[in-house]
């Protein structure tokens, strides 16, 4: 039961790639020799706790070692919650304790020769060479690996400093008067914490923001020979899509990595499709952290248009979520026993770079309805009464005109088990003088309560999307009795503290009630979009929880392909099961539908903590702030 890290020193901090390692790893009267980082990480993970390096060294075999670490592994955790167990124990925070058998369940994981057969890899077994003595093993690995494991081994030996807030229980003392007191200032404090950030995070409805928009928006427009009747003119809009480089640098400055992508884009068609209305949301200037979200939903990198070049050369199947295998007709995606997804239409005023369907999404010109394959599909949700919501999305189906929609909301709203029609549109965020009038009663003489229900399910990203264009389309839907609601994808661009936080807060203040965070889906091109989801975790818990539960009404998910979604706040629906060699967390997924059939379950590698806190640190966040991260699985 030796193992426990000595406390930080406040004396020496160690640079990984620019990244100061976070000074509770230091020892306290320990000098090291400075090697490599690599190698003072090593050093610094046995200091963590050298009882585990003990075992590995006197082990006769991976095997041994792997059963006398379970056999550690099991005492410490007896240990913990035994009323019998030395001081120490009995003295550590509850908190701790917990946080202390999370930690342990995990390396339990870890060194299981299941998950090392499932992933392919064996971190013990990198542990254990190291231990040994054969250095060479070290260069197999990252600096994120061994970072996982110095978080898991402070973690197991209840040191994870978890605990740098204020004691919140009153004295036995206090009266209930001062005890109310004290408390409402604790959660001042957080409430002050969180605004703090918020003044960080602009919106579209900023007068200066709205501002420097309308000058660029203005020389849009004379770009186009355009005249503000057509800006406010959806057909204006899609009929002037922005889908070359030479717009784009013509009317704002792009960065050097911008412009090489997109003329990469352009070389081997990729599609680029930007409305000019969303394109003036563009920070003149160059990119910038009020922009860069906005950026880089349109703009694709060198790294993913690389990737779908290589993909589409190699033959690789960019349908990560498995939709050929859930379509029992075309047009139809089924994943769940009452609702399924109506795709009349395969393209979108503006194409996402981090797309679900970059795969069967067309640019605008070849885009097109398939009538026999809608009549067929129609017909089918008619023949099964099981159903009893649409989601009529695909593509984006308010590309189409109202005559259609009309026809289509007819179609649909004849079937009698059919009592909700949800319309997945991004066109209130990427062009929202598509939502007229006109269409606003259209979608209304549908939107009977009592009888079917008509919704909108719309995709904001980020603060700077809500424009007072885009609030005035919101409202016109409001107006006509049905709700609005938000999916967003958690992605890098707007995971730092609270920036998810304050999206909330802007959407529900503008009537739209935030419904669904998604993970990023796993797809090698999307790798800049990608963030840990123990940062997902986090957001929930720290950020999301300290909004009033109208505002916090998402739940943050992981679609799992082939079978649907899968929520992201119990150990019963995933599980880390692997350190891979460059520090990502592997894990894996139960199904949602688990406890009520045999169901296979889904192995996900994730992006590594450590390189997304590198890449925070590069763009001038604190990495401290997010110093709990390693103990959200």
């Amino acid at each position: 039961m030796s193992g426990i890290t000595p406390k930080a020193s406040k004396s020496r901090q160690f640079r990984l790639n620019s990244i100061k390692v976070p000074q509770e790893l230091n020892p306290r009267n320990t000098r090291l020799v400075v090697k490599s980082p690599k190698e003072d990480l090593v050093e610094l993970m046995w200091l963590t706790d050298h009882t585990i390096k003990k075992v590995l060294v006197m082990s006769g075999g991976l095997e041994e070692a792997r059963d006398r670490l379970f056999d550690y592994l099991n005492s410490l955790e007896r240990h913990y919650f035994n009323v019998h167990s030395e001081q120490d124990f009995k003295d550590l925070h509850m908190l701790e304790k917990n946080n202390a058998k999370e930690c342990i369940r995990v390396l339990k994981n870890v060194i299981r020769t299941e998950n090392e057969h499932l992933t392919g890899f064996s971190a013990l077994g990198v542990l254990y060479d190291i231990a040994k003595g054969r250095t060479s093993a070290i260069n197999n690995v990252t600096e994120g690996f061994f970072a996982e494991f110095i978080y898991l081994f402070k973690g197991i030996n209840g040191k994870s400093d978890i605990l740098f807030g204020d004691e919140l229980q009153a004295s036995a003392d206090e009266n209930n008067r001062l005890a109310s007191v004290n408390r409402s200032s604790q959660l001042d404090h957080y409430a002050r914490k969180m605004n703090t950030y918020f003044t960080r995070y602009h919106t579209g409805l900023e007068p200066e923001i709205r501002a420097r928009r309308d000058a660029l928006k203005a020389e849009i427009m004379a770009h186009f020979g355009a005249d503000q009747a057509d800006w406010q003119d959806f057909g204006w809009q899609m009929k002037h899509i922005i889908t070359d480089h030479r717009t784009l640098s013509a009317l704002v400055k792009l960065e050097k990595d911008e412009l090489e992508a997109l003329k990469y884009a352009e070389d081997n068609h990729i599609h680029v499709q930007i409305t000019p209305y969303y394109f003036s949301l563009f920070n003149k200037a160059g990119r910038s952290g009020d922009d860069r979200a906005v950026r880089a939903q349109v703009l694709p990198s060198m790294g993913y248009c690389k990737t779908v070049v290589k993909n589409r050369q190699s033959d690789v199947d960019m349908d990560f979520m498995g939709e050929k295998w859930t379509s029992p007709v075309e047009g139809i995606t089924r994943r769940y026993p009452q609702i399924l997804i109506l795709k009349p239409y395969d393209s979108c005023p503006q194409i996402c770079v981090y797309c679900q369907r970059n795969w069967e999404i067309k640019g605008i010109d070849h885009a097109g309805v398939k009538k026999d394959s809608l009549r067929n599909a129609i017909q089918w949700i008619k023949d099964n009464e099981s159903i009893s919501e649409v989601l009529i999305t695909g593509g984006d189906p308010f590309t189409l005109n109202d005559r259609y929609i009309d026809a289509l909301l007819g179609r649909v709203s004849e079937i009698d088990h059919v009592e909700r029609i949800r319309i997945g549109t991004r066109t209130p965020v990427t062009v929202p003088f598509r939502i007229t009038p006109e269409l606003a009663d259209i979608l209304k003489q549908y939107h009977q309560p009592g009888i079917r229900e008509v919704c909108i399910v719309t995709h904001f990203e980020h603060p700077m999307e809500m424009t007072p264009e885009s609030l005035e389309a919101v409202q016109r839907i409001r107006q006509a009795g049905m709700s609005v609601y938000n999916q967003q994808v958690f992605t890098y661009y707007n995971s730092r503290r609270y920036e998810t936080a304050k999206l909330r807060k802007v959407l529900k203040i503008c009537g739209i009630d935030p419904y669904y965070t998604f993970n990023t889906k796993g797809k090698d091109e999307t790798v800049d979009f990608r963030v840990p989801i123990a940062r997902m975790e986090q957001e929930r818990k720290e950020e999301a929880r300290l909004q009033p539960g109208v505002v916090r009404t998402d739940e943050p998910v992981f679609n799992v392909p082939k079978l649907g979604k899968s929520h992201l706040r119990a150990w019963q629906d995933h599980e880390v099961i692997m350190i891979m060699p460059g520090g990502q967390r592997s894990y894996r997924f139960y199904p949602w539908e688990s406890k009520l059939a045999i169901c296979d379950t889904y192995i996900y590698t994730d992006v590594s903590i450590f390189d997304y806190l590198r890449r925070l640190n590069a763009d001038g966040e604190d990495v401290g702030e997010y110093r709990s991260i390693w103990y959200y699985f």
